[in-house]
């Protein structure tokens, strides 16, 4: 892969994370870190009756690509389902353990592509996904906190 691995639109979205306040008062709410950088991201989410993500809340303490994934989960996450987060999840992380393919349908993971090859980076990527599949499924399932 011959693109680089901090491309323009990676660093824009550094700067550009929705939902980037916590929640006052969570239905549930799920931390994330990355062992090997220190990247740190925690979801807070409300879900609505039919049990789709009606509100998020994000504290993301990361390098550039976590952030850039925050960013992404972010502008895309509300109205999604505890199931479609989970899909989202485990599509992103065998996707980067694969290596190879196309990206999931999650809007802009594409731009991931060239992060494909630096294992080390997978966790960082992965953290925001993770954090919100596990609030969703705390929220869903009644734990708050």
């Amino acid at each position: 892969m011959n693109a680089p691995l901090y491309n323009a639109e990676i660093l824009r979205l550094t700067t550009a994370i929705p939902h980037d306040q916590r929640l006052r008062d969570p239905m549930a709410s799920a931390e994330r870190r990355s062992p090997i950088c220190g990247s740190r991201v925690t979801v807070d989410v409300n879900l609505d009756e039919a049990g789709r993500v009606a509100e998020v809340g994000m504290l993301v303490r990361a390098c550039a690509l976590g952030q850039a994934s925050a960013a992404l989960l972010s502008a895309h996450v509300i109205g999604r389902s505890v199931t479609e987060l989970a899909a989202a999840r485990d599509e992103l992380a065998a996707w980067l353990e694969a290596g190879q393919g196309d990206a999931p349908a999650w809007p802009g993971l594409d731009i991931f592509a060239p992060a494909l090859t630096y294992t080390a980076r997978h966790p960082s990527i992965r953290l925001a996904f993770e954090a919100a599949a596990q609030a969703a499924e705390a929220a869903a399932a009644g734990s708050h906190g």
